[in-house]
This record gives C-alpha cells, sequence and structure tokens, in this order.
C-alpha cells in the first residue's frame, strides 16, 4: 500500500528505483538473458541492456516482435525467478539514501516512480532504508502501460497530490526520459545505470549527473534545487 499523500508540499520530485537508487541495471540484464537462453533463445546482452527500463511486456516485443503470450509470461516469470537469486547481492548507490533525505528536507514530496513487480519493490525499499524521505511509491499493479508511457509518473504525481508542471523526474534510461517528455516534466538523467550521457542528453535529458552522489553534490545548483526554491525554469 502506498504512503499518504503530502498535500502540504506542492512541489515533488520522482524517482525511478533500478539503476537510479538502486544498482540492478545489470542483474536485471543477466536475468533476462537467463530467461531467454531457458527458451533457447540468444540474445544478446547488449540489446538486452539497453532495454532495461521499459516494461518486461515492452522489452520482450522489442526483441522478439512474434512472440506469443504463453512464451511472454514464460519469459517474464523466468526473468523474475532468476532476478530474486540476486536480491542478497542487491546495493543502493553511494549517497542514495542521502538525496532522497535532502530532498525531503527541501521540502519536496519525494515518490519512488517505480514499475517493478510489487515484490522487487518492497526489497528495493528495504535496501534504501529511507524511512519518512519517501512520501509514495509506485509498483506495476499502478500503471496499465509501462514505460516509455508515463502511466508510472502519473500515478506517483496522483499519490503525491503533485501537477506535473510542478515536478521533475529522476531516472538513468532513455525511456525515462521518454516518459517524462510524454507529460511534460524534465527529467534529470544519471549515467550510473549504464547509459551515456550523450544518449540521455539526445532523449531530451535536462540535465545529466554521474550518479545519485553527484547530483547530491549539484542539488542546490540544479533543476531540483530551482525546483525546491520555486524557481524551475530555463
Amino acid at each position: 500500500m502506498a504512503a499518504e499523500s503530502t498535500p502540504h508540499k506542492k512541489r515533488g520530485i520522482l524517482f525511478d528505483v533500478d539503476g537510479t537508487l538502486i544498482d540492478s541495471s545489470y542483474f536485471h540484464a543477466m536475468a533476462w538473458w537467463q530467461a531467454f537462453r531457458r527458451e533457447g533463445l540468444d540474445i544478446e546482452m547488449s540489446a538486452i541492456h539497453r532495454r532495461v527500463g521499459m516494461g518486461g511486456d515492452r522489452l520482450i516485443q522489442s526483441l522478439l516482435p512474434d512472440c506469443t503470450d504463453e512464451m511472454q509470461e514464460d519469459l517474464k516469470s523466468a526473468h523474475g525467478a532468476v532476478f530474486s537469486t540476486f536480491w542478497p547481492t542487491l546495493r543502493a548507490f553511494d549517497s542514495a539514501r542521502d538525496l532522497l533525505a535532502a530532498c525531503s528536507d527541501a521540502g519536496l514530496a519525494v515518490g519512488l516512480a517505480s514499475s517493478a513487480q510489487q515484490r522487487d519493490l518492497e526489497v528495493s525499499r528495504h535496501i534504501l532504508d529511507a524511512g519518512s524521505s519517501i512520501d509514495a511509491w509506485t509498483s506495476s499493479n499502478d500503471a496499465k502501460e509501462s514505460k516509455p508511457a508515463p502511466d508510472i509518473l502519473v500515478a506517483c504525481l496522483e499519490k503525491l497530490g503533485i501537477s506535473p508542471e510542478d515536478a521533475v523526474f529522476v531516472g538513468d534510461a532513455v525511456w525515462d526520459v521518454k516518459a517524462g517528455a510524454a507529460i511534460g516534466v524534465p527529467v534529470v538523467g544519471l549515467t550510473c545505470g549504464g547509459i551515456s550521457e550523450a544518449e540521455l542528453r539526445d532523449a531530451g535529458a535536462a540535465e545529466v549527473y554521474d550518479n545519485p552522489r553527484h547530483l547530491l553534490e549539484h542539488l542546490e545548483n540544479s533543476i531540483v534545487g530551482r525546483l525546491a526554491t520555486g524557481s524551475r525554469g530555463a
């Protein structure tokens, strides 16, 4: 169940989780690679990694356009089973918890706009251990369409009680940038998920940093800091 909305906070920041706050993108790529291998499919790891951040349905369809519904369900099930074996290995990126706390302390409502499965999200929230710094969160249950569709961002904004024009989204994938653009939310890109600065900027990212610590170090002068003071703009 999501946290209560925070109507007293008029501006908010949304965070993707996998690859942005939690160092998990390559584990997802490995889990998908093994899932495909179980079906006798030889998909290059680099092709999978470039699609991490999409919902599982979109990822499979983009790699296997003729995939049957039955095989898609088998692949998603296998991915989930393999990825769960990596749970003990997952770690938050350096300063991820501090970044969440700093955004909350600056007066921003903080939401985790994740489209992960509920059980994966619970593991990530436990790893982050960010407590009251997080005001709301989403999972795959909250959106009909996955990224690059903006459904999960819309759901998280609704839980926070924040309008798109009063929000910023932090993510690590091109699909995050596209999802934000679809509803007019500027996106801060982080390269710690394995996608380059050039790719994120070409997709339309407003700013790009290396990782949560890098963003935290520049928070005051970033688009996030300007949003917190009510001066976001060009």
